[in-house]
């Protein structure tokens, strides 16, 4: 893409991001929807009138549509609740990617081009449990619960990205910068127990299903499950926590050790055998009686883990190149405001 030509795909991605339809954009620019479609396709050429009319009404400098590239679909099968609405994906995928855009930019400018993200095949390991479990020894990983799950996949070279989804029916989803480089999001709405199992679900699919091509028969977000459940709770650190049975209470107890929701730590009670099919259900009745299948007691949320490594590499890229607000914001083809807001 010629730096001097508009690219046409940025304003699909800029109006998907701002959760516009063709029609709904081109009716506040004053034109007719098949105008506007016909601008999207590169088949009508945009004149100055039209560009600052599409900057003021996206809310985006001219420079975002000048940028190279396209919408990207997620690397992997999203973390979310069941079924969920395109026009509410639409928006949510097309700001991973403007984010996807300026980490690339980033790390261009910083002289970063390759990252070896580890592979790990279950046709040749047998399992998502031994996956995670072989992870967990690459990365010299401590036994038993791990304190912040943010911090080792920050670093072990993964970017990890929080913001706001706009739904509480999508937990997280994954795209690659560059190629090669992860980028994780998490939903900021989601507690600090579900957002850890997010991330844990997200990096199972990086490392298990990115680079090998799984048949489509495979149930990969069923692995994708398993992996985060050992990742997070491996058997044999967890198994004697069980010893005494599993209650309500002890799953309290253990939600604050493992840092997991209580329904996760029953769950993995039964996968592990410790419980039958028929005591899960009891407990889930229980939790149903109780009010707190949906919402666990909030005296015992899971604080939400912080991600740093892409707001510390972009301090440290400012530093570098003496650059003001205002200044950083322009490199990343946004608003002072909307910059702050991302990156702050």
């Amino acid at each position: 893409m010629n730096a001097n030509r508009l690219n046409p795909k940025m304003i699909t991605v800029a109006r998907e991001s701002r959760g516009l339809t063709q029609l709904e954009l081109a009716e506040k620019l004053s034109l007719s929807t098949s105008q506007m479609s016909r601008i999207e396709q590169d088949f009508t050429e945009v004149g100055e009138q039209h560009l600052k009319a599409l900057s003021t009404v996206l809310n985006y400098p001219e420079t975002f549509f000048y940028q190279e590239g396209e919408n990207l679909p997620p690397a992997l099968a999203l973390r979310k609740r069941n079924k969920v609405a395109q026009k509410v994906l639409l928006p949510i995928e097309a700001q991973v990617n403007i984010y996807r855009f300026n980490v690339e930019k980033l790390l261009k400018a910083m002289g970063k081009t390759d990252f070896d993200l580890p592979t790990l095949d279950i046709d040749k390991l047998g399992s998502p449990a031994e996956a995670a479990r072989k992870l967990r020894k690459a990365w010299k990983m401590e036994k038993g619960a791990i304190p912040n799950l943010t911090q080792v996949l920050e670093e072990n070279g993964i970017y990890i990205i929080a913001f706001d989804f706009n739904t509480e029916r999508v937990d997280g989803m994954s795209i690659l910068a560059n190629g090669s480089f992860p980028v994780v999001f998490s939903n900021k709405r989601s507690l600090g127990d579900r957002q850890r199992f997010t991330l844990a679900y997200e990096l199972g699919h990086l490392v298990m299903h990115l680079q090998t091509n799984p048949s489509f028969t495979r149930d990969i977000s069923h692995e994708a499950n398993q992996f985060a459940a050992e990742f997070l709770m491996p058997e044999k650190d967890i198994r004697s926590d069980f010893k005494d049975g599993v209650t309500i209470n002890i799953l309290a107890d253990l939600k604050r050790k493992w840092k997991v929701s209580m329904q996760s730590l029953l769950y993995r009670a039964n996968d592990l055998g410790v419980i039958t099919d028929n005591q899960k259900r009891y407990l889930i009745n229980q939790f149903n009686s109780l009010n707190i299948r949906r919402r666990e007691p909030a005296e015992l949320d899971i604080p939400r883990e912080q991600p740093m490594k892409l707001r510390d590499t972009i301090t440290h890229y400012k530093t570098k190149q003496r650059l003001n607000v205002k200044q950083l914001a322009l490199f990343f083809n946004s608003s002072e405001e909307e910059f702050l807001s991302k990156y702050s």
